[in-house]
């Protein structure tokens, strides 16, 4: 059993990082989800409160961080509300609805087209979609980050 909980520790892992670069995927609750899961295959005596309190203020701040690095580049390229709402409708379906650049396109044509509702010049509406994938970018760094601190506090902690 000890070998199984190890598998699906590491796999729910993967998914987890894997979820920094695509949405469509759970990120930060994966990898949350493998420390239940190494408790129910192996034990749960090596957390305590600090190890829940740690972990919880850190999917706490992912969850900040990615929608405020977003929202971030958007407004430091001079978005809008509208175009801040539209990059986060282009990252949900861009994926979906262009497959293989719909990661970056969604936020981009998201946040253009916010803004260009809003009445704005193409021009001013093409630096604002700039600044969305900006804000992409950096909140997938974000996430690294934050996630491979939550998988390193738990290599450290067991």
């Amino acid at each position: 059993m000890e070998i199984a909980g190890w598998i699906i520790v590491i796999l729910l892992f993967a998914v987890g990082m894997a979820g920094a670069i695509f949405p469509i995927l759970p990120g930060a609750l994966a990898i949350y989800a493998a420390f239940f899961v190494y408790g129910f295959f192996i034990s749960f005596s090596p957390f305590g409160f600090w190890f829940w309190t740690i972990q919880t203020l850190i999917v706490a701040a992912l969850f900040i961080a990615d929608y405020a690095v977003s929202a971030w580049g958007v407004k430091k390229y001079g978005g809008s509300r509208a175009s801040v709402i539209g990059s986060t409708i282009g990252l949900i379906f861009g994926p979906f609805v262009i497959p293989a650049f719909g990661l970056i396109l969604g936020p981009l044509l998201g946040a253009v087209a916010g803004e260009l509702i809003t009445g704005a010049k193409v021009d001013k509406a093409l630096k604002v979609g700039l600044g969305a994938v900006v804000g992409l970018f950096s909140s997938m760094v974000a996430k690294v980050i934050l996630q491979a601190a939550m998988i390193i506090v738990f290599i450290i902690w067991i």
